[in-house]
């Protein structure tokens, strides 16, 4: 006997809960399988930036939606999810750098965006004051913030359940086969059925595309995370880099998160993940030259993910190409943790309604089908 819902989203991550959690609200009944638990993988232990600064000009659209959601996220899942607003800000190490900011933020402009601010050295030490001397500017996303991503997701994965969607934790999906009108999904003793078909399996994403004739090259990755020792509070806002890579904030306990998206090694089909040191020893000597104040911190702990990642680092959303009834949401290739209030609620509204007001043109799958 095949249990049978209203639609079938494979993936317990914060993409998967909150789609669930959207379709909930719609008046659907959906079911969500994950074959660990919810946020185990990347959802669960990145950095929790809440971050539209410096993203790829297809995504700001579903950024700004989703930011709308974070701004208001404890009405949405009865939980303020650890979310803070005080900013995030973009380095620049060199007058090279900040010219090529200003040009940035004067194409935003052209295109009606608003959201990111150049900035003079002034500025910068005064939102960052411990940062290098030599640096002349940068940019800030006043609006982004940080959450606790663990915490965000299993929030996320409770208000869906309280307004009906069922979560099976523990499944893996085996078998994914179109059946008539309906999907029809595997997953360890248990069989879905289904006319709508989720497809948030994150790094494993590719292997359940595959199965539905829409292979695409979907990458493991596995960014690495650092956590230092109390050092006297000296930061508020989140810090990146991109000329050297670099992922930066401060708790209110004085610990201190080092990223940026160095990767380590990585065995999906074993949920395993071995640490770079080097990579790691390079991510931590960019923190000693940028932030003096860091130099008499110790590394506590440090971790990686399993995420996945597309070849033009960004995600595949929409509709299938192929499958009426089939929808992707995955790709978001280490930086999908503000998106997923937004893009849950995005697929929803194009699952129900098969269009949706934020544009997410140039995202689909079908870029990568011949």
């Amino acid at each position: 006997m095949s249990d049978t819902a209203d639609a079938i989203i494979i993936g317990g991550g914060i993409h998967g809960c909150s789609t669930a959690l959207h379709l909930a609200l719609r008046g659907l009944r959906p079911v969500l399988i994950e074959k660990d638990y919810a946020g185990r993988h990347a959802s669960g232990v990145n950095a929790g930036g809440v971050r539209q600064l410096a993203r790829h000009m297809a995504e700001i659209p579903l950024s700004a939606r989703s930011m709308d959601l974070w701004e208001r996220i404890s009405d949405l899942v009865d939980d303020d999810c650890g979310f803070e607003c005080h900013g995030q800000v973009l380095v620049a190490e060199d007058a090279a750098e900040l010219e090529a900011m200003r040009e940035r933020v004067a194409e935003l402009t052209l295109h009606g965006f608003t959201h990111e601010e150049l900035i003079d050295g002034a500025e910068l030490r005064r939102l960052v004051p411990a940062v290098a001397e030599t640096c002349p500017g940068g940019v800030v996303s006043r609006r982004d913030g940080a959450a606790d991503p663990a915490r965000t997701t299993q929030a996320f994965r409770r208000k869906a359940e309280a307004l009906g969607a069922r979560v099976f934790e523990g499944l893996k999906v085996e078998h994914v086969v179109r059946e008539g009108r309906d999907f029809v999904v595997r997953a360890g003793e248990k069989t879905f059925r289904a006319p709508i078909l989720v497809n948030a399996a994150g790094a494993w994403s590719g292997r359940i595309a595959a199965m539905l004739g829409e292979a695409v090259p979907v990458e493991a990755i596995a960014p690495m995370l650092m956590i230092t020792s109390r050092v006297p509070a000296f930061i508020k806002p989140v810090v990146i880099l991109r000329g050297r890579k670099l992922s930066f904030k401060q708790f209110p306990n004085g610990t201190v998160m080092i990223g940026g998206g160095y990767l380590g090694r990585v065995y999906p089909e074993e949920n395993a993940t071995v640490l770079d040191w080097r990579k790691l020893q390079q991510n931590a000597r960019t923190v000693w030259d940028l932030f003096p104040i860091m130099r008499e911190a110790t590394i506590i702990r440090a971790w990686a993910g399993i995420e996945s990642r597309m070849p033009d680092d960004i995600p595949v959303l929409g509709k299938s190409a192929r499958h009426e009834g089939l929808y992707h949401q995955f790709g978001f290739s280490a930086h999908g943790f503000q998106l997923g209030p937004g893009t849950g609620a995005m697929m929803a509204e194009l699952i129900v309604t098969g269009q949706t007001n934020t544009p997410i043109d140039g995202l689909g799958i079908s870029r990568f089908l011949s």
